[in-house]
C-alpha cells in the first residue's frame, strides 16, 4: 500500500485517543463488566475494524483489503488462546472483577508497543535476509504442535521466574488495595497483587506476540497491513476476554483450531519459495477452522468429571 506519513500519524493518533477516552470512562465510573456490555463493546470494536477495511478497499484495491482482513481474523484467533491464559491468571489470583478491565488496558497499552516494534523487526529482517520467512515458518510448526500437546490447566503462575523475580526485586502486598498498583504505608512504597498480575499479562502477550507477528507476515509484509490488523485484533481484546470469561470451557476446540492454525501458516511460509498460497485461500482455511471448533465445540462438549469436586 502506498500510503505516507500522515496515515501513519492519524492512525495512531485516534487509536490512542480512542484508549484515551476508555481509559477516562473507567476511572468516572469503575465497575464489573457484564456479558451484555462486553458482546456490544466487542461489536464496536469488530465493526471499527470491518469499516477501516471497507476503507482499503475503496481506495487501495481489493487485495490490500482482502490481506488485512485475512491478517485481522488471524490475529483475532491466536489472540483467543492468549485470552485463555489470561482467564487462568486472574482466576488464580483472585483478581476483582471491577478491576479485570483495568489491568487489561494497561496490558492492551503494552501490547500495542510490543507489536509495533516486533513487526518493525520482522519485516526488516526478512527483507534483509529472505531465508527468515522459512525460519519464521518451522518456529510457528514447532510452536502450533508444542500448543496442540500442551494443557494449560495445571499452571502455577506463582512459580514463573518474572513472578519470583519481581517479588524479590520489590515489596509486595499480599492484600489488593482498590485498582491500585502501588499504595504508599508508613512512608514506604508497596506493589499490590494487582502490578504481579499485569507483569504476568504483559510478559504472557509478549510470548504470544512472538507466534502472531511471525504468522501474520505469513500472509503479507506490507508495514501497514500488518501494523493496523494487529492494532485492531489486540484493542478488542478486553471486550472479547470478558465474552470468552463465561463461554471458555464451552468452546473448548478454539484452543486445537489455533493451534492448526499456527501448523499451516507455518507451512505456507516455509514452501513460500515453493508453492505462492493465494491470500483468499488462506482467508477461507481460517474461517473454516475457526466455524468448524466453534460448531465441534457445541456438538460434543466436554463432559463433567463426576470424580471432581
Amino acid at each position: 500500500m502506498d500510503v505516507n506519513l500522515f496515515h501513519w500519524i492519524f492512525f495512531n493518533g485516534a487509536i490512542f485517543l480512542l484508549l484515551a477516552l476508555d481509559l477516562w470512562r473507567f476511572y468516572q465510573n469503575p465497575h464489573a463488566i457484564q456479558l451484555k456490555e462486553a458482546l456490544f463493546t466487542s461489536a464496536g470494536w469488530i465493526s471499527l475494524a470491518l469499516l477501516f477495511n471497507l476503507w482499503i478497499y475503496l481506495f487501495y484495491g481489493a487485495e490490500p483489503a482482502i490481506q488485512f482482513l485475512a491478517g485481522y481474523l488471524l490475529e483475532e484467533s491466536l489472540s483467543i488462546d492468549n485470552l485463555f491464559i489470561f482467564l487462568l491468571i486472574f482466576a488464580q489470583f483472585k483478581v476483582p472483577d471491577s478491576a479485570k478491565h483495568l489491568v487489561l488496558f494497561y496490558g492492551i497499552l503494552g501490547a500495542v508497543i510490543m507489536r509495533a516494534l516486533l513487526i518493525w523487526g520482522g519485516i526488516g529482517l526478512i527483507s534483509h535476509f529472505h531465508w527468515a520467512i522459512q525460519l519464521f515458518g518451522v518456529f510457528l510448526i514447532i510452536v502450533g504442535l508444542k500448543l496442540i500437546l500442551s494443557k494449560n490447566e495445571g499452571v502455577d503462575f506463582k512459580k514463573n521466574w518474572l513472578y519470583r523475580f519481581t517479588k524479590r526485586l520489590i515489596n509486595v502486598s499480599p492484600h489488593y488495595q482498590g485498582h491500585s498498583f502501588f499504595y504508599q504505608q508508613q512512608g514506604k512504597w508497596f506493589a499490590t497483587p494487582l502490578f504481579l498480575v499485569l507483569v504476568l499479562i504483559e510478559s504472557t502477550d509478549l510470548l504470544f506476540a512472538l507466534d502472531s507477528v511471525p504468522a501474520v507476515l505469513g500472509i503479507t509484509t506490507d508495514p501497514f497491513i500488518v501494523y493496523t490488523s494487529n492494532i485492531f485484533a489486540i484493542l478488542g481484546l478486553r471486550s472479547l476476554f470478558f465474552v470468552l470469561e463465561g463461554l471458555s470451557k464451552k468452546f473448548y476446540l478454539l484452543h486445537y483450531a489455533v493451534a492448526f492454525i499456527l501448523v499451516l501458516i507455518g507451512i505456507k511460509m516455509t514452501l513460500s519459495h515453493l508453492i505462492e498460497v493465494p491470500v483468499t485461500i488462506t482467508l477461507g482455511l481460517l474461517l473454516f477452522i475457526l466455524t468448524g471448533s466453534l460448531i465441534g465445540s457445541y456438538l460434543f462438549p466436554l463432559k463433567e468429571n463426576p470424580h471432581k469436586k
